[in-house]
């Protein structure tokens, strides 16, 4: 009888369980947890994303300025009489319209880029908007870079003429429409220097993994 007492008070210790033991662990906070699952590069991809942001704005600025700019260049020369006329118009030249259609055609591409740059804002991760960007934005910079650098022969040979042609300058005889025109491509050159900025920016933003 004492044998069979004794069996019954005596207990066994088992081991715990991997499922017990984790059961039993402590959760770990969630705000940790999330921390733990996003990389560690999400906070600079979305730094440059916002950089891109606000730079489009910029540019968009530089080209819609210069588009305008270009668009209201004319003058009228201060000898001109009662039936004699001469003045200068912006499409009295074709590279001058070549250029203001030009950056009228960029101006609108950076309005339609807005979103895809707010895409990138919201989900810092995702490529494929900022690959798209990319492509057109070099697109973009050859067609700004080459309406301004077009401009800019126009422009020099306004201001200083060509000797050896006798192409004769006519600045002095019309020095607002130089002014514009001057102003225009400085506007669009600075559009040119951005859109190289935002399109290293984003290959910079590819690149880190």
């Amino acid at each position: 009888m004492e044998t069979n007492k004794t069996m019954r008070e005596t207990t066994i210790n088992l081991p715990e369980t991997k499922a017990e033991a984790k059961e039993k662990a402590p959760l770990l906070n969630s705000s940790k947890a999330i921390a733990i699952l996003e990389p560690p590069n999400r906070g600079t991809k979305k730094g440059i994303a916002i950089g891109d942001f606000v730079l489009r704005l910029c540019t968009i600025g530089a080209t819609l300025g210069a588009t305008v700019t270009m668009g209201n260049a004319g003058a009228v020369a201060p000898f001109t009489t009662r039936f004699l006329r001469f003045e200068a118009q912006f499409n009295d030249i074709p590279t001058f319209v070549f250029f203001m259609v030009a950056n009228g055609i960029v101006t609108g591409y950076l309005f339609l880029s807005l979103p895809f740059s707010t895409i990138c804002i919201v989900r810092p991760l995702a490529k494929a908007p900022r690959i798209l960007l990319v492509i057109f934005d070099t697109a973009m910079t050859g067609l700004t870079l080459a309406s301004a650098s077009a401009v800019a022969s126009i422009v020099y040979l306004a201001h200083n003429g060509n000797p050896n042609t006798n192409w004769l300058p006519f600045c002095q005889q019309f020095g607002d429409f130089c002014s514009s025109t001057s102003g225009a491509m400085v506007g669009s050159l600075l559009a040119g220097t951005l859109f190289m900025t935002i399109i290293i920016l984003s290959a910079f933003a590819l690149k880190r993994n």
